[in-house]
């Protein structure tokens, strides 16, 4: 079994979701071919609700890891609300963290939760150093490389954040 873990922009620009979706499909393509992945993803708008999508696709398992008790409520856009209860309900397991409220310390220890429960890293990352508030993607691959784990940089050409 594979288990990989997810971090990336959640604001990626329209044209570029489908350049991302195809990147991370052929990045998984190898894993799931041995028929036991899965994948962890915290299914926020973007990188991870792609990457959670391409791996029930590719037929793997997914794990949701939601950082605080009132994240749906509190940080999923309407927009989103629809992907995100899909996601869930997807899921073949849900890990709701301790925290009350959605916050840069819930977002940092649901980060360190995708790496525990992780082999590898894919990172759908622009290569920008970290911004310097915390628990962000360049934060995650920084800290997943810290440990030695397998970070996989998936940002197709073409691909770019909303400004």
């Amino acid at each position: 079994m594979t288990t990989i873990a997810v971090t990336g922009h959640m604001d990626l620009t329209e044209d570029s979701v489908p350049l991302v979706r195809d990147a991370l499909r052929e990045k998984l393509k190898p894993y799931a071919a041995e028929g036991n992945l899965v994948g962890v993803s915290c299914i926020a708008e973007g990188s991870d609700s792609l990457f959670a999508d391409v791996v029930l696709e590719l037929g793997g398992r997914l794990v949701a890891v939601i950082p605080s008790k009132n994240y749906r409520q509190a940080k999923v856009k309407p927009e989103h609300t629809e992907t995100f209860d899909r996601l869930v309900k997807a899921a073949d397991e849900v890990v709701v963290l301790k925290h009350e409220t959605a916050n840069r310390s819930a977002y940092e220890d649901a980060n360190n939760t995708l790496l525990q429960r992780a082999e590898r890293l894919v990172a759908v990352w622009n290569g920008e150093p970290p911004s310097g508030k915390g628990g962000g993607t360049a934060d995650t691959v920084l800290a997943a490389r810290k440990t030695g784990m397998p970070v996989d940089v998936v940002w197709p050409e073409g691909a770019a954040r909303r400004s």
